[in-house]
Parts: C-alpha cells; structure tokens; sequence
C-alpha cells in the first residue's frame, strides 16, 4: 500500500482562536505552533502548508513563569558595528507584547521558506478584540 500524500488544491485551512490569559508563554507557543504547521490534522504532509490560521487574544496577559521576566533578553543587530540592541522582556511586553509571542512561536517553526510563510498564518493581538469576524474563527481551548 502506497502512502497518500496531499496535493495544493485538497488542503482546507480553518481559523481558530486561542485566548492566551493565564496560559504559560511556552505551552501557548506549542500548541499554536502545531496549529500552524498542521500537525494535528490526520492528513499532515511536511512539506506542505497544511496548517491553520491562528488569532492569539490577550497576548498582554500571557503568564510568564520564573524571573525570565526580569532575566530575558532579546538580540538584534542593526548591521553596523557596535550595533547590537539588547531588550528586556519585561520593556517588550509593556510596549509590544505581541511582540513575546510571536518571538516565542517562530523559534518553533522550522527554520525555512516554509516555516516563514506558516508564521505569516498567525494573528496576534494585546486585548481581547480582533477584526476577523467574517472568517468565522473556531475558539479553542488549551
């Protein structure tokens, strides 16, 4: 017997919310990064964009376990010398706390085109609002 493998044109795609108050930061990225790859569907091809697209609500109150909020940092290089940033967690998540999330998510992603375009699948927001009403989004629950 031969394995099926999903063709472009039989991949059906699915909107989902995930709340993310009082869940752990890592557990949340987990879970959404399974969404995203399409690991939880029966007919998972890995070369292929299977996964969902995925609204992350109440990023601002994602629990964060430990001293990482005071003890993480964030790299970034401008490309000139002596140009390295380095930001706190605790600066990210008063200013940008989707920001958290979706650094948290794309390290679970693969590190290829593909991962790329699976990140662009994902929505995330501060508060508890989103402007995907027409997609009729699923909620589900971690």
């Amino acid at each position: 017997m031969k394995t099926y493998s999903m063709k472009l044109d039989e991949i059906a795609k699915d909107w989902l919310i995930v709340d993310a108050e009082d869940v752990v930061l890592g557990r949340l990225a987990t879970q959404v990064a399974v969404f995203l790859r399409g690991k939880h569907k029966p007919t998972f091809t890995a070369h292929l964009d299977m996964g969902d697209n995925v609204i992350v609500l109440n990023a601002a109150k994602v629990k964060i376990t430990g001293q990482k909020v005071e003890q993480k940092v964030y790299l970034s290089h401008t490309g000139y010398m002596g140009g390295q940033r380095v930001t706190t967690m605790k600066k990210l998540m008063e200013k940008h706390p989707e920001d958290v999330i979706m650094r948290a998510v794309k390290g679970m992603l693969p590190k290829t085109r593909l991962g790329r375009k699976q990140l662009t699948n994902l929505r995330v927001y501060a508060g508890g609002e989103h402007p995907h009403g027409p997609q009729q989004p699923k909620i589900v629950e971690l």
